[in-house]
């Protein structure tokens, strides 16, 4: 048992010393107590190290279970050959591996023995030894201390590489699957592609793997394609492409690099074809233009490689070859068509994302140049692509110029046939169907067409069968633009105007009938009638015109139609009908807003000035004051006054300066007073001057309104005496007394307010003072 336990040099010899005898015959009475021994130990530090090695192999013999002594142990014997090489030095390292093979003969349930001396046996170059102490371990713990020998066999593994680091992540992913992505970076570092890929491919197909890594699954799947790019030859479990596609069907939004990377693989595979083939696919079916614009680089790019590759190799040759020259020939001319497609592989893109884009179709047959049947069939196939509800753009633009195409051609017949077509599509709204059928009559007015042209627009106009003029709702959309065309204002528009240049008179007047029985009209239609009527001298026709338009709008709209109405009635007729013009302007101010009624009362005003009484004409300015707006009042009177002093006099406004200085605010008040006493000086009645110059002071601030007493000032110094003076400075005194007085108030109002709500504000805050102390 000695010979076995003790681990020295047989030629060793210990000395015990004097001061080792206290502790000697300590451990001789207490052989068995931990602490003896370890009092021993500490106390042998500093002695040398075989002096040590020898306590520790005593204890160890008494207390062979001892952990913490095996520890320490193990510990000293590891740091005594740390600074030895291995290679040179195998004597001191199997003598450790000894120590640790003893302690694991009791401590194999202990994991940091096993840590300690594997990690230890990793330092020597023994693999083999190394590997199996580590499945030792793992055999001799318990699962859950698993995780703490497997993070240093990891370790192990990553060091020595080769086929048993591939065994031993095996083995691992077995407990731990999650931890794949560590297998598949080993793989790729010892190349070994081919397993790597399969292990990818199997990681990117479940979706509920999560990377621990915190890689996307997006990713994950670029790892994939870049591996399989990168190794093609090497990947042979693996079919790459349907991977790849799998993947441009999942990741949408990374289309374009997923389809260069599936080619790429084909050129590394020396699979020319395919890889053409995929590029063309690829730009067949991309929808955004940077998708489109990386797989087209990418394609011109390798193009351009194969085709300096053939060059330089053709460069190279001694002799021509005309095979190679002409597989160089077609290659060019696939290149340089491949250039000249551009522009329209850019146009298929923005289709395929919104087939019903008007103006991409447009641009589609402005790219197909001086090919007629080409441009042809772009229209055609516009046409059968677009749905006409869903359309971006102006739909009959597209019909317009497809139709135009056949009429420069000189082919009318087909080019009304296109129209034809295009009037019974069911458009978005009821204006696009309305522009075709005007373009369609404009088509038949340039080849001078004109009968055509109006049977054209009174199909347009027809209403639908079974259905009156007025039934159908202009803007419910859920009756077909077919049925409501015949409600719209531009397509009558033209018809109208068509009919006054090439109609007869009845047309046209049927044609603003049918309009005005529509109920569409405007005040421009209705303007446009009247003046019609009126140059083919059917006034009371377009008199009714007006008296219709009137009644169809109200104010402010029927306004203007009065204007117009009653200037052009007072122009045909003027006083012979005064007692019909009378009756109209009644009518006209009978429900205007004193917002438009001074200009109507002027305008009556002046029909009896020059065709009837002048005091029915004064009459009517006196209903005026009162039926104007408060703005127009004050012009009003003046204008009343004005007119009054031309026709009876000018002591005769008295009566209607006072009523002005009744009606009027103050301000406008003021501005009469001066006038109506600056006339009452001129006819020298100075008295009722001055008294007019006393009533006006009350509403005149000294302060604010020194004009006024500045204009009484001067004419008390003309015509008035000492005594009238004072009694104006009396007045001004007062009237300032009174303005101060009433201005002194609203300040003392104002300053008492704020004093009060100070003083609750105080209150408030001392309320809460006390509801916090009180807390």
């Amino acid at each position: 048992m000695p010979g076995e336990l003790m681990d020295l040099d047989a030629d060793c010899v210990y000395m015990i010393s004097e001061q080792d005898i206290p502790y000697e015959e300590e451990i001789l009475r207490n052989p068995y107590v931990l602490r003896t021994w370890m009092r021993y130990i500490e106390y042998k530090a500093d002695a040398p190290q075989k002096n040590q090695i020898f306590v520790y192999e005593r204890a160890l013999r008494e207390l062979p279970g001892s952990y913490k002594l095996w520890k320490r142990y193990l510990d000293l014997r590891r740091a005594h050959v740390k600074s030895l090489n291995p290679a040179s030095h195998e004597v001191e390292y199997r003598r450790v591996n000894n120590c640790f093979e003893r302690a694991l003969v009791l401590l194999h349930k202990m994991p940091r023995i096993w840590l300690d001396y594997c990690s230890f046996l990793m330092t020597q170059c023994c693999v083999t030894r190394t590997r199996r102490t580590f499945d030792r371990a793992l055999r001799a713990l318990p699962i859950t201390q698993h995780p703490r020998i497997w993070d240093v066999y990891l370790q192990f593994a990553n060091k020595i590489g080769g086929e048993t680091a591939i065994r031993i992540y095996r083995r691992y992913l077995k407990l731990e699957p999650n931890h794949v992505e560590d297998y598949i970076e080993l793989l790729i570092s010892l190349k070994r592609y081919d397993e790597a890929a399969s292990r990818l491919a199997q990681v990117v197909s479940d979706e509920r793997f999560k990377s621990r890594k915190g890689k996307s699954h997006y990713q994950l799947w670029m790892e994939l394609c870049d591996l399989a790019c990168k190794h093609p030859k090497e990947i042979k479990n693996l079919n790459v492409e349907p991977i790849i596609r799998s993947g441009i069907k999942r990741f949408t939004d990374q289309v374009g690099k997923l389809w260069n990377s599936l080619a790429r693989y084909w050129i590394l595979m020396g699979y020319f074809e395919k890889a053409r083939d995929t590029f063309e696919e690829a730009i067949a079916s991309v929808m955004t233009v940077r998708d489109f614009t990386q797989v087209f680089d990418a394609y011109a790019e390798f193009e351009e490689s194969v085709i300096t590759t053939k060059m330089e190799l053709a460069a190279e040759r001694a002799e021509p070859d005309p095979e190679e020259d002409l597989d160089l020939d077609l290659r060019l001319a696939r290149f340089e068509q491949l250039m000249e497609r551009r522009p329209f592989l850019v146009n298929d893109v923005l289709l395929r994302q919104n087939p019903n884009n008007v103006h991409e179709w447009m641009k589609r047959v402005a790219l197909c140049g001086d090919d007629l049947a080409r441009v042809v069939e772009t229209y055609t196939q516009a046409i059968d692509t677009i749905k006409p509800r869903d359309a971006v753009g102006k739909l009959p633009e597209l019909w317009t110029s497809f139709a135009k195409l056949y009429e420069e051609d000189g082919d009318l017949d087909a080019a009304r046939t296109i129209f034809e077509k295009a009037v019974k599509s069911d458009y978005k709204q009821v204006n696009d169907l309305a522009e075709m059928w005007c373009q369609y009559a404009e088509m038949e007015l340039r080849h001078d067409e004109y009968d055509r042209a109006l049977e054209v627009l009174g199909r347009a106009t027809a209403p639908p069968s079974g259905t009156r003029y007025n039934k159908v709702d202009f803007h419910d959309e859920s009756i077909s633009v077919q049925q409501r065309v015949h409600k719209s204002l531009k397509l009558w528009s033209f018809y109208v105007d068509l009919e006054e240049s090439i109609g007869t008179v009845e047309s046209a007047k049927a044609v603003y009938d049918r309009i005005l029985e529509l109920r569409i009209a405007t005040p421009q239609i209705i303007v446009n009638y009247a003046t019609f009527l009126e140059e083919h001298k059917y006034f009371e026709e377009s008199f009714k015109v007006y008296e219709r338009g009137v009644e169809a709008f109200g104010y402010p709209i029927a306004f203007e139609l009065w204007n117009i109405y009653l200037s052009k009635f007072i122009k045909r007729y003027g006083g012979t009908k005064l007692e019909r013009t009378r009756d109209l302007f009644e009518q006209a101010l009978e429900k205007c807003p004193p917002k438009y009624a001074k200009p109507l009362y002027l305008m009556y005003g002046k029909l009896e000035e020059e065709h009837g009484l002048a005091r029915h004409a004064m009459r009517i300015y006196d209903r005026a004051t009162s039926a104007v707006s408060d703005e127009d009042r004050f012009e009003m009177f003046i204008f009343y006054i004005a007119k009054v002093s031309e026709f009876f006099g000018v002591t005769a406004t008295r009566e209607i300066y006072e009523r002005a200085i009744e009606a009027l605010p103050d301000k406008d008040a003021r501005e009469i007073c001066l006038r109506y006493a600056q006339m009452e000086r001129k006819l020298g009645e100075i008295d009722r001057a001055r008294a007019i110059y006393g009533y006006a002071s009350q509403f005149c601030d000294p302060r604010t309104v020194p004009s006024f007493w500045q204009t009484w000032h001067e004419f008390e110094v003309k015509h008035g005496n000492e005594d009238t003076f004072k009694e104006m400075l009396r007045i001004k005194r007062s009237v300032q007394a009174q303005y101060n007085t009433e201005v002194n108030f609203i300040s003392a109002q104002m300053l008492a307010g704020r004093q009060q709500q100070k003083q609750q504000q105080e209150n408030a805050n001392q309320d809460g003072e006390m509801v916090i102390e009180d807390a």
